[in-house]
């Protein structure tokens, strides 16, 4: 999210999660104030290779209920994060991990009970916001005990594709693990500019 009046129309929505981007190289970076929404909506800063004091910074700044990392963070830089955010508040942590055709979960093991959710985007040009769907096959491997999000150019065309594979992790007894669904770029009328009507009806239409 990036404008005023198009977060509150968002938040009209009631989603779990807002975010919020600071990393100067994208075109839906944020700055200036968020206006006041429901609190039960988690606002989510995202950021790229930050430094840790620039994320406690923006936590205290905007009160966030979670951070998603965008960038190469190893799983220790994780858990240094982890241990400064817990001495202010509890912030859920987002570990991003690029997926194209393929993907090698082992290399998720580190991570594992120090990040809150994995979640999965598709491997492009740009620290997401590509347009572009991965190969969702793949995530049938998956093996780790940690919930996961979908995410990666996600738009109409594949809420049929969605709720099928809900309904595989639901036949697997593994439902928990398909966290949540992040939508960005398909919904946008520009960078940062979401269309209110759309995410309605793509909402209303979602498992």
């Amino acid at each position: 999210m990036k404008h005023p009046e198009n977060i509150l129309e968002v938040a009209a929505l009631k989603p779990d999660y807002l975010g919020f981007i600071f990393y100067e190289r994208s075109p839906r970076n944020f700055s200036g104030e968020i206006p006041e929404i429901d609190p039960t909506i988690k606002k989510t800063g995202v950021f790229v290779d930050a430094e840790i004091e620039f994320i406690l910074e923006k936590v205290e700044e905007y009160n966030f209920k979670a951070i998603q990392l965008h960038g190469k963070e190893s799983a220790e830089y994780c858990k240094e994060l982890r241990s400064a955010l817990n001495q202010t508040n509890s912030v859920e942590i987002i570990k991003v991990f690029s997926v194209k055709e393929t993907f090698n979960f082992k290399e998720l093991k580190p991570y594992e009970g120090i990040v809150d959710y994995f979640l999965f985007d598709t491997k492009g040009k740009n620290k997401g916001g590509n347009g572009i769907v991965f190969n969702w096959e793949v995530l049938k491997d998956y093996s780790s005990k940690t919930p996961f999000i979908l995410s990666g150019g996600i738009g109409f065309d594949e809420i049929e594709n969605i709720n099928k594979l809900i309904t595989y992790f639901k036949r697997e007894e593994k439902s928990h693990l398909l966290y949540a669904v992040d939508v960005n770029s398909k919904f946008e009328l520009e960078a940062g500019l979401k269309d209110q009507e759309q995410l309605k009806s793509f909402k209303e239409n979602l498992g």
